[in-house]
């Protein structure tokens, strides 16, 4: 990988860093929130996931305008957005008696600019790179980072919140700046080919025709991603007030405690997007076995209280996590032409923000009732997840080898290559 590219990498990895602060370094913080603004488990759950939805609406909208008017020019406003909406979140909470509305309408713009921001950084990288093994090695950095900030989250959302509880929220603004000073002077986007982006017409039916032909793997992907996400967000909001209720954690301690199964989910992500390369042979069994092991030490958590065995095990849950992600990344990055990368991308980036606005809630709603059930429903969906991979998901081991598949690929401006 040549070292400017490398130094292009870099900065763009400080845009799923800040965004995955920007939502992560308040489910610790959540209960604290809670006891606050005297609101339900429910309300505060919402702070999660009233950001996830208005995302999911607007991603693909940020992914088609990538497509046709370049990425940085999509990225830059985004996290714009990010920061005035961490201005108003910070803001409420500090000078509003009642400032759980105005905190939500933050969030919401929040996740209007993070619907710009991160999803479009995936085709970012996938333009800068023509070797597949260095996209892969890309992907794998983005989706490192994207894991790190994960573990580092809790840890600094417990630190910031034991100054002052809503001091998590203004330290967000501060991220994105840092973040559009990066990219706007360092991140040289790919020269654009002499090729006109799709009209809104042409790109809906150059989509439908997609999902025509290749809906079996798209879809197995796209839903993969959604599980995966919907159970880590919704076993990180179960673990944050487990930790206080059960077995008597609080602030930073509780921090550092959400952040080792997170360190393993950066580790196992971090090793698999260098590992896989180019083979997606790789890819798919990677994704099955990560889903799989996360389904069976989920399910092995309801035999145990102990809070060191149960760590084990939701460290165990981390690898198989952090093995899928980057793989799922890769499939679905490198086999989709340059022109429709955006869309497409960007429609699977909607699919994750899908679970984690799901996860919270559900699971609050779950834990009213049995805790057992949480781990029952985390380990039946990871185990769906990893039975669309096992039959879902066939690449091809040569090229040529399925005729059928090349000449509906022929009729579709989105090439979906070794499948």
């Amino acid at each position: 990988m040549e070292s400017k590219k490398r130094l292009d990498l870099i900065s763009l990895t400080s845009i799923p860093l800040v965004m995955t602060l920007g939502n992560s370094m308040l489910i610790p913080v959540l209960p604290l929130i809670e006891k606050k603004l005297k609101i339900s488990s429910f309300q505060v759950s919402m702070i999660i996931t009233v950001y996830s939805i208005v995302a999911i609406l607007l991603i693909p909208i940020a992914g088609y305008l990538s497509d046709r008017i370049g990425r940085k020019k999509v990225i830059i406003p985004s996290l714009i957005i990010t920061g005035i909406g961490g201005l108003v979140t910070g803001w409420a909470a500090w000078k509003i008696n009642d400032p759980y509305w105005i905190i939500l309408l933050g969030r919401l713009l929040q996740g209007i600019g993070s619907a710009g921001a991160a999803p479009v950084v995936l085709p970012l990288v996938g333009d800068m790179f023509k070797n597949e093994k260095e996209v892969s090695a890309g992907l794998g950095l983005i989706e490192t980072s994207n894991t790190f900030g994960k573990v580092i989250s809790p840890i600094v959302g417990a630190v910031l919140a034991s100054v002052i509880w809503h001091l998590p929220f203004w330290f967000i603004p501060l991220f994105c700046i840092v973040s559009i000073v990066l990219v706007f002077f360092l991140v040289k986007v790919p020269k654009a080919d002499n090729k006109k982006p799709p009209l809104f017409h042409d790109f809906v039916e150059s989509f439908k025709k997609t999902f025509k032909y290749n809906n079996r793997w798209l879809v197995a992907i796209f839903s993969i991603g959604g599980i995966i996400m919907f159970v880590l967000f919704g076993i990180l909001f179960y673990l944050s007030t487990t930790l206080e209720e059960m077995f008597g954690i609080t602030g930073i301690q509780k921090g550092l405690v959400l952040a080792i199964p997170l360190l393993a989910l950066s580790i196992a992500s971090y090793i698999a997007g260098k590992k896989i390369g180019q083979n997606k042979t790789v890819m798919k069994w990677l994704t099955f076995s990560g889903s799989l092991l996360l389904s069976i030490s989920l399910l092995s958590a309801i035999f145990t209280d102990e809070i060191y065995f149960l760590l084990g095990i939701l460290f165990i849950s981390g690898i198989g996590i952090g093995t899928t992600l980057p793989c799922l990344d890769a499939l679905i990055t490198e086999g989709i032409e340059k022109e429709a990368r955006g869309t497409i991308t960007s429609l699977y980036s909607s699919m994750r923000f899908v679970g984690v606005a799901l996860g919270p809630p559900i699971y609050a709603i779950i834990m009213k009732s049995d805790h057992n059930m949480v781990f029952y429903i985390s380990a039946a969906a990871s185990f769906i997840a990893s039975t669309f991979a096992f039959f879902a998901i066939k690449p091809e081991k040569e090229k040529g080898e399925n005729i059928k598949e090349e000449n509906l690929m022929e009729k579709s401006p989105y090439r979906l290559s070794d499948y």
